[in-house]
């Protein structure tokens, strides 16, 4: 599914707003959650994209409270900033809803992202939105947002949000980049992770709409392209089954998602 490219503009209330002319993968979840920032276009391809495979909101509603799990479980071990890779649109319990006391930067490659992002968190004075690419985090954040969401980078924990970017990174690309990560943070840093399966495998037509970057991988293949992050004693499992509230939701394992942790000393 690719990331929209500009075209011309429409106006949101006071605010002129570039319009895309291709879908987000970002702005279809928006829409599957039950969101409000998204276009045509994107609805467009989700109805298409659920026409191929069949219901989506399950799935990533699964995947959205997997993240908010995962979130407060590093805000209870006494993270109290995030750095957030792909972030899309930062909304429909995000990270900043879900610990709001933390500092947390999302951050995105898609400027249709950014711009929206930047919009609605406008008035957060703990949360901010900027350019990176997730494979040049050490050198594509703006320094200045970093210092200021992000303070004591590389001497205190911070937490990690990866959610949505495996699947579109290949094997090497990816494992240098959680590598890279992992060298760059303090110990006690933690990781928020996901993975795609195989789940599309039995879909060949929606195969087809996540585009030639799209990868599928085995579970048994997760833990090596980790590296050096630990996984905590919950391992790399489905979401939905990655530390439940109560029974958990019966959805496709689409989704593998773990926490990982940079060990202290």
């Amino acid at each position: 599914m690719p990331v929209g490219t500009l075209s011309a503009t429409t106006v949101e209330g006071d605010e002129t707003m570039a319009e895309p002319t291709a879908p987000s993968t970002a702005r279809m979840i928006d829409f599957w959650l039950g969101g409000s920032d998204h276009f045509p276009v994107d609805v467009a391809a989700a109805r298409a994209f659920e026409q191929a495979y069949g219901p989506c909101a399950p799935v990533f509603r699964s995947l959205r409270a997997f993240l908010g799990r995962a979130v407060r479980h590093i805000a209870d071990a006494g993270v109290d900033s995030f750095l957030v890779f792909g972030a899309g649109v930062p909304t429909c319990g995000n990270v900043h809803e879900v610990v709001p006391g933390a500092t947390v930067l999302y951050t995105d490659v898609d400027p249709v992202a950014v711009e929206i992002g930047q919009r609605m968190v406008a008035g957060h004075d703990r949360v901010g939105y900027g350019f990176a690419d997730a494979t040049d985090s050490g050198g594509s954040i703006d320094p200045a947002l970093r210092q200021r969401y992000l303070p004591g980078w590389g001497d205190r924990p911070v937490g990690l949000v990866f959610l949505g970017l495996a699947a579109f990174l290949d094997d090497d690309t990816l494992a240098r980049t959680l590598d890279d990560l992992y060298e760059a943070v303090a110990p006690g840093s933690r990781l928020a992770v996901d993975f795609d399966t195989e789940e599309l495998a039995g879909y060949p037509e929606a195969l087809a709409m996540m585009g030639p970057a799209f990868r599928m991988r085995p579970p048994e293949s997760f833990a090596r392209l980790l590296g050096r992050w630990q996984p905590t004693a919950d391992g790399i499992v489905p979401v939905a089954r990655w530390r439940p509230e109560g029974t958990p939701v019966a959805v496709p394992d689409a989704f593998y998602g773990a926490v990982a942790v940079k060990p202290a000393g």
